[in-house]
């Protein structure tokens, strides 16, 4: 099982983006339904792709085929109400603040799903939640 961040769908659906080569590839490459994403993903990825500048800005329709297309192949992972505050307490423990939180909870899904590998293009932000996992954090 593979993880997915919010970044590399991004960049999957913006042929423009940096990243889109490379990021499409690894989509390209994974398996169907052995790749998974928190469920949180589908939200940031419907706000990020719909709030983009003009030019590159999907429309809400063309963002949820997108997500539709993605849904196909890939399996959200949610976290329960006690999964949450799990999560929140060990960033407090952590001295974990701000936005990062949002990182700590995809990595809280990519450890429920059992992901053996963790893709982002954010790998340092990840790694600096999950220190123990950062040999498994890559960019795709």
């Amino acid at each position: 099982m593979i993880f997915l961040d919010t970044s590399v769908l991004v960049a999957i659906a913006q042929a423009d983006h940096v990243h889109h080569v490379s990021s499409l590839k690894l989509w390209n490459g994974s398996a169907r339904k052995e790749t998974a994403v928190s469920a949180h993903t589908l939200a940031e990825f419907y706000s990020s792709v719909t709030s983009m500048p003009p030019g590159i800005r999907l429309s809400g329709r063309n963002a949820m085929l997108a997500l539709e297309a993605f849904l196909v192949r890939i399996s959200p992972v949610a976290l329960t109400a006690n999964e949450y505050v799990e999560t929140l307490k060990a960033c407090a423990t952590a001295g974990l603040t701000g936005g990062t939180i949002y990182d700590a909870l995809h990595v809280a899904c990519a450890r429920k799903a059992n992901a053996e590998w963790i893709y982002t293009w954010n790998v340092r932000h990840f790694q600096r939640v999950a220190p123990d996992l950062a040999e498994k954090i890559l960019a795709p």
